[in-house]
């Protein structure tokens, strides 16, 4: 089965495509979507779904699925939530990023986080959602090399290790977005 990713971040298509490996994944660039998808919503399912909702109004499109994902800082009041990308401004520079919620962080002794994702689905024409949490907490300097965003500071509850230290399977086997996707997956192959 064909299906678009609403994404034009190659990292998370590479991640995504390594668990739904018996779905021939599209990207946004495939479809020749250039620009960049509105995201208004005040909330991670809500952008989700007018990202999806956008790739199906305005292109040739009737299975698609999008991701919208947010860090949670318990001590920053849910921050950066819903702005994750884009934290410390409209580059969406991760360093940055990391460097304002470190920032945020410092003498605080809460540094409790969750990574949240919600999935979108529309197919043939009904939309569904997907989600997945992983707590953690965010460390005081940048530890690995891997991954994308806010990895290299994020341990997820149980491991000693930060997304960045970890390979794409180890991370598939436990991260947020995974547990939304496997639950996409499953959803997908019910119907």
């Amino acid at each position: 089965m064909k299906i678009v990713f609403a994404t034009g971040n190659s990292h998370k298509l590479e991640e995504i495509a390594s668990i739904l490996s018996h779905y021939e994944l599209i990207g946004l660039k495939d479809i020749g979507c250039h620009e960049e998808i509105p995201e208004t919503s005040p909330t991670i399912e809500g952008n989700a779904l007018q990202k999806a909702r956008y790739i199906v109004e305005h292109y040739d499109v009737k299975n698609c699925f999008a991701e919208d994902t947010g860090l949670e800082v318990d001590a920053l009041n849910g921050e950066p939530g819903i702005y994750s990308a884009r934290y410390a401004g409209a580059s969406k520079d991760a360093t940055a990023n990391i460097e304002k919620v470190l920032a945020g962080l410092e003498g605080k002794n809460n540094r409790k986080a969750q990574f949240r994702t919600v999935v979108a689905l529309i197919l043939n024409g009904e939309e569904y959602t997907f989600e997945g949490i992983i707590r953690g907490t965010i460390q005081i300097k940048k530890m690995g090399t891997s991954g994308f965003g806010y990895d290299p500071v994020f341990v997820p509850e149980g491991e000693t290790r930060s997304f960045a230290q970890m390979s794409i399977e180890e991370k598939n086997k436990i991260s947020h977005r995974a547990k939304a996707i496997l639950q996409l997956e499953k959803f997908l192959e019910d119907n």
